[in-house]
């Protein structure tokens, strides 16, 4: 990690305004479109996670509350889900042991989801809106010669940035110098 570098932070008029070109993507070519996409998540990489952190911060002003429950319903159901997966045993022995307590348990539970179903949705929204802001700009945005010296040097290994890292992680790396 120690050799990843930050991609610098591209202009507004580079990323959105005056030199800017967009075109609908070719749909019936994925791999051309791929291509483009995963390329433009390489050069772009710093103003889409500017981008993505300034939109999910704009829904938590207007939905403090809602992101924080949202936030922690789902870490209370994904911890519960690791506890239980992770003993197996003692939750099933937990369960013959007190049966009454596990259905009143799974009945509160069963509300909790209900009544922080709204908090969810919010705090779901704030992290897939700017994805969905983020792959629209990916998919229409052509590629200019900047664009494409930037991603050949991911590519070739010269740098790396944490775009590159994740895509590599997603199994993506050979397509994106393209």
């Amino acid at each position: 990690m120690a050799d990843v570098e930050l991609a610098p932070l591209r202009s507004m008029g580079d990323f959105l305004l005056d030199s800017a070109r967009f075109q609908i993507p070719q749909i019936n070519d994925p791999e051309k479109w791929s291509n483009r996409v995963l390329n433009n998540l390489l050069y772009y990489q710093s103003n889409y996670f500017l981008a993505a952190l300034l939109i999910f911060l704009l829904i938590g002003i207007i939905h403090p509350v809602q992101i924080l429950f949202g936030f922690t319903a789902l870490a209370i159901c994904f911890g519960l889900f690791v506890y239980c997966t992770n003993n197996q045993y003692k939750a099933r022995r937990f369960k013959h042991d007190h049966p009454v307590f596990c259905v009143a348990a799974i009945i509160a539970a069963g509300y909790f989801v209900v009544y922080m179903f709204g908090a969810v949705l919010v705090f779901l929204f704030g992290i897939a809106f700017p994805l969905l802001l983020i792959l629209i700009h990916a998919s229409l945005r052509l590629r200019n010669l900047k664009n494409k010296f930037a991603n050949k040097l991911e590519y070739v290994g010269l740098k790396r940035t944490p775009m590159g890292l994740i895509l590599e992680g997603l199994g993506q790396e050979q397509e994106a110098g393209s």
